[in-house]
């Protein structure tokens, strides 16, 4: 087990939120991930790691979900969404303001929404370590589907335009705190987005050129130098190959291996600077119960690695 110093945490305790939804994207099951990674034990895994759980239940967000939610423009479920993603970034932000870790089970990837505007409105100066095969920085505008799960980074930079069914999100990240890791499906109208902005991107052939322990260490080096900076790791399983985890929505070939995936963990436990995970994506009712067993287990088992297990 890690002795890592945690410099932004009052307490070796962690503050779990499942959030069980679906709304960002068009494929049901997603909101019975974090149902399932509980089930199989993650909470009594993380507490023989020393660490405090502190655990008030899945919230039921169904009752938030308006009688009429019409498209915003191309967005789909916008007033859903954005009710939920609200509660979410207040329960994040609670957990941090006591100290504690604040770990997300998703749910679909539109939560980070939520859970960044939380860690933002307590560690504004927080880097952002953002691993997907996606880069999620699609534009109410430049969006294709309207599915939000594919535009939280364009609303957290502020670059998503004002909407005002999300008036409650404030701009809270500059370019120069975000890094991508993993990346193989951007949309060119991302691939924009992410020149003209300057964004740091680490896509599968850096992860191929470099190896993924340079690319940890330069996007690391980027959002939080030396570890000077508070860092939010938002995981989206989809980022790992579909081999390694294929119970997920939006599965991409070529993708991270088992080990790199959870060396990104391990490598940001090391820095001492982590406040804040999510794990989205995980779909238990895709694919056969040994690929559901598969892709939860992996994925109780990178949370495990970002706060603190260690092989040897």
């Amino acid at each position: 087990m890690s002795a890592v110093q945690h410099k932004f945490l009052k307490q070796k305790s962690i503050g779990v939120v499942g959030v069980p939804f679906s709304g960002g994207q068009p494929r049901a099951g997603v909101d019975q991930g974090p149902l399932k990674i509980i089930e199989f034990g993650l909470l009594d895994q993380l507490k023989e790691l020393d660490w405090k759980v502190k655990f008030d239940g899945h919230r039921d967000y169904s009752v938030m979900q308006p009688a009429s939610d019409p498209p915003v423009g191309k967005l789909l479920n916008a007033r859903f969404v954005s009710a939920v993603t609200e509660s979410v970034a207040n329960s994040v932000a609670a957990h941090l303001k006591e100290g504690s870790l604040a770990l997300t089970l998703g749910g679909d990837h539109s939560i980070a929404l939520g859970t960044v505007s939380g860690t933002m409105s307590v560690h504004p100066n927080a880097g952002l370590i953002w691993v997907d095969a996606h880069a999620d920085i699609n534009t109410p505008e430049s969006t294709d589907s309207g599915n939000i799960h594919g535009c939280p980074v364009s609303f957290l930079l502020g670059i998503a335009g004002q909407l005002k069914e999300f008036a409650w999100v404030k701009p809270c990240l500059t370019p120069d705190r975000l890094v991508y890791i993993g990346l193989r499906d951007v949309d060119a109208g991302e691939k924009k987005i992410l020149r003209e902005n300057g964004i740091k991107a680490f896509s599968m052939h850096e992860v191929d050129k470099y190896g993924i322990a340079k690319v940890v260490e330069m996007a690391i080096e980027h959002v939080s130098p030396g570890g000077s900076r508070p860092i939010h790791l938002s995981f989206d399983v989809d980022a790992l190959d579909p081999t390694v985890a294929p119970s997920t929505g939006t599965p991409v070939r070529g993708g991270l291996t088992f080990r790199e995936g959870h060396y990104i963990c391990e490598a940001v436990h090391e820095t001492g600077a982590l406040v804040a995970m999510d794990l989205m994506e995980v779909n238990p009712s895709l694919e056969d119960d040994q690929a559901v067993f598969q892709t939860v287990t992996i994925g109780c088992s990178l949370v495990r690695c970002a706060v603190g297990e260690t092989l040897l």
